[in-house]
């Protein structure tokens, strides 16, 4: 495992463009371009103020970057860099912009969500979309790109518009049976769309392309309900988080619950495997208490960890969330599938130090992470069965059915990974701290180790 050197980055807007090839770093208002493997600069480019997003065109020739506060929209070539394109909302301002799956076409929505502006590169024609649902995920692609899920809320209704992504126009309008939809997702295969009720009610609904209500799924009423959905990659099941700290999978054949995955306190599953981090304080020597040493080499002093597998039963920190605050650290936020849909990991917020990873297939608990501070992202390899998280320190843990291993990012002045990605190939990761960002290149003759 190698690590690159440094870069500066703001916002921890830093990500590899969807052919692999490019790096795009933002740093205030400039916008970096590099070559993924030298790390040389290859464009560099000037916005007209601080940088809020930035995101490739699906093909890698485009970029765009959007700052909200001003309410504009920069588009960037990488191949012809005296282009440029400059998109002004005005006095309606903007709060999310993105790209439509083609890479032509940029979607802006306004302040308040009073309509959704679509802008044509090729023919700056502008269409309108009305009534936008202000929620978590109001809007999503299919995975061919070829239709466009909307939420939208009128006259104290949800509805749900399917798009056509090739001109825009509307394929079909139907209302949901929900109170107030929170979201929807498309599945890999994009048959199936996905929409869940907010967090106030234990509701999901699947519908097909058509319009059709496949059925609806509610584990339990009269409690906070979904709180995270994830398909797997292979569309055959849908994974639902909720606040009662548990994972129920749904099969895509009947929708019917199939397996449900708790996070107990006492973990005492003889099969499961619990790695805890340990924490080692180096000793240093008096030789080693030199000027230059401890100038030179920050590492010195940099705490040292590893993991040890712990004998069962085992107990889990668990936080107690406050009762009178909004957004209860309670239940589980995140549910992510391995590649093959071979495992999901997930975190339950009230264990705030641990990571879970369930077999698929045999629908049982493998292994727990438990880390000495509260982690703060996870991420699957995109082509192998291997998993990444970091806590905000100035390490990087990797799980894989192998084992664990933490590993020291070797970086001068304490760098501290705040979040971490994938690159397309699975053979380097980009750690991203609070204003710099570096590289880790894998080993990749020992794909799980």
């Amino acid at each position: 495992m190698n690590f690159s050197e440094v870069f500066k980055q703001s916002n921890q807007l830093c990500k590899v463009s969807p052919d692999g090839k490019y790096l795009a770093t933002c740093v205030q208002y400039r916008l970096v371009i590099r070559d993924i493997n030298t790390l040389q600069i290859l464009n560099l480019y000037t916005c007209l103020d601080q940088i809020s997003h930035m995101e490739w065109s699906s093909d890698s020739l485009f970029i765009l970057c959007a700052m909200y506060k001003r309410g504009l929209v920069q588009v960037w070539s990488l191949e012809q860099p005296d282009w440029h394109c400059k998109i002004d909302e005005g006095s309606i301002g903007l709060v999310s912009s993105r790209w439509s799956p083609d890479g032509r076409h940029i979607l802006n929505t306004t302040e308040f969500h009073l309509r959704i502006t679509v802008w044509s590169l090729c023919t700056k024609a502008v269409s309108y979309i009305k009534y936008p649902k202000a929620c978590q995920k109001c809007l999503d692609f299919s995975r061919d790109g070829c239709y466009m899920a909307l939420a939208e809320r009128r006259d104290c209704k949800d509805y749900v518009s399917i798009f056509v992504c090739d001109d825009w126009h509307l394929l079909r309008h139907f209302e949901t049976e929900t109170q107030d939809l929170s979201g929807l997702e498309w599945s890999p295969n994009g048959s199936v769309l996905a929409v869940w009720e907010s967090c106030l009610e234990y509701k999901i609904l699947l519908y097909s392309l058509d319009g059709r209500l496949l059925s609806t799924y509610s584990a339990y009423e009269w409690s906070l309900g979904v709180k995270s959905v994830s398909w797997s990659p292979s569309s055959q099941f849908l994974a639902i988080g909720s606040f009662d700290e548990k994972v129920r999978i749904l099969n895509h054949i009947t929708w019917k619950k199939v397996a449900q995955f708790e996070h107990p306190a006492i973990i005492d599953n003889t099969k499961a495997t619990v790695y805890k981090e340990i924490e080692k304080r180096p000793t240093v020597t008096s030789d080693e208490m030199s000027l230059h040493n401890i100038t030179v080499a920050s590492s010195l002093f940099s705490t040292q960890s590893k993991y040890e597998i712990s004998p069962l039963p085992v107990q889990i920190p668990v936080v107690k969330p406050d009762p009178e605050r909004a957004n209860p650290k309670i239940g589980v936020s995140a549910v992510a599938f391995s590649s093959d849909s071979r495992y999901v990991a997930t975190k339950n917020d009230n264990m705030a130090t641990a990571v879970w990873v369930w077999d698929m297939q045999k629908l049982r608990l493998e292994a727990v992470l438990e880390q000495t501070s509260s982690v703060r992202c996870f991420q699957w390899d995109p082509r192998r069965s291997r998993l990444a998280l970091c806590t905000g320190n100035s390490k990087l843990y990797l799980w894989s059915p192998g084992g664990c291993v933490s590993v020291q990012v070797p970086v001068e002045g304490g760098f501290q990974v705040h979040s971490l990605n994938w690159h397309c190939s699975g053979d380097s990761l980009i750690l991203i701290g609070k204003d710099q960002l570096c590289l880790c290149y894998m080993d990749t003759d020992q794909d799980d180790k």
